[in-house]
């Protein structure tokens, strides 16, 4: 049998008790007659048959040897296959991981982000200030409209409305910018007296009207419970005041007589620092009758 090593033999074995041969084939790699087994690589692989169980081994034609290299050559491609395979999906699984990450990632970030600016689109269609009514103060000789009076109240369900951030716009012959002046805010007068006669300060001779310019404006607290507009310029749910503009400061057509004439008309806004803007459009009657005008 040595000199069948490294041939490609075809070999007969019957194990002890069976009646039937089984035949196998493939190239006889070593005899171990020590041990008693001869070393057969075949086409399921390497193996070991016991030399007593052998019955017959013999040389197999050239064409059958050629057929076994060539699906041996085969199977191997089909395990370099398999491991590109492997290769492949692991890195389809490690792509499929990363793309997921960033997918989740991104989702987080847009619905933070979402989140934000629902809440503050809400904030900003909910909260804001409405005018309810303009009311005019003429001078002396009623030809002019020297003041306006704006009565302002929260929209229905705004937050809190800082008046010190809101800007106030008088549109005449410009667009005239007005911001609060602080030391111009004050609880209504109750000693029957006009609103626009409210003192700075109690039992001071000068009055919020009288110290309004063309750069600020005075607010007056109507209705305050909890004194948040006079402590700390803040209106909240329920409370109402009336903002003092002062137009002959505004509207400087001589030095006579400033203010807003008879028939013209003045329009503007009062912006707050967030939320939805109130707006105001009048025009002046053609008659003063009294110094006190309901403006439309």
């Amino acid at each position: 049998m040595e000199r069948l090593v490294g041939k490609y033999c075809k070999i007969v074995t019957k194990e002890p008790g069976e009646d039937r041969a089984s035949v196998v084939t493939g190239i006889l790699e070593d005899v171990d007659y020590k041990d008693g087994f001869i070393l057969v690589d075949s086409e399921q692989g390497l193996g070991c048959l016991r030399i007593n169980t052998l019955v017959a081994i013999k040389p197999a034609s050239k064409h059958k040897k050629i057929q076994y290299e060539k699906r041996k050559i085969k199977n191997d491609d089909h395990g370099m296959v398999g491991i590109g395979t492997l290769i492949v999906f692991i890195a389809m699984v490690l792509i499929a991981a990363v793309a997921s990450s960033v997918l989740i990632t991104t989702s987080e970030t847009l619905q933070s982000r979402a989140k934000t600016v629902g809440t503050s689109t809400i904030r900003e269609v909910s909260a804001g200030i409405t005018v309810e009514s303009v009311t005019g103060f003429t001078n002396v000789d009623k030809t002019k409209i020297t003041h306006l009076a704006l009565t302002i109240r929260p929209r229905a369900g705004s937050k809190d409305i800082d008046l010190g951030l809101c800007t106030l716009s008088v549109l005449y012959d410009n667009l005239t910018i007005l911001t609060l002046d602080d030391s111009l805010v004050q609880d209504v007068n109750l000693d029957n007296q006009s609103v626009f006669y409210t003192p700075v300060s109690s039992g001071s001779p000068f009055t919020v009207m009288g110290n309004t310019s063309n750069t600020s404006f005075g607010i007056i607290a109507l209705h305050d419970p909890d004194s948040s507009i006079t402590n700390t310029n803040g209106m909240n749910s329920g409370d109402r005041a009336i903002l003092i503009i002062n137009l002959s400061a505004i509207i400087d057509s001589d030095l006579t007589a400033s203010g807003l004439p008879a028939r013209e008309t003045v329009s503007g806004t009062l912006t707050p620092e967030i939320g939805v803007k109130a707006q105001y459009d009048v025009t002046a009657p053609a008659v003063f009758s009294k110094r006190i005008i309901k403006l439309d």
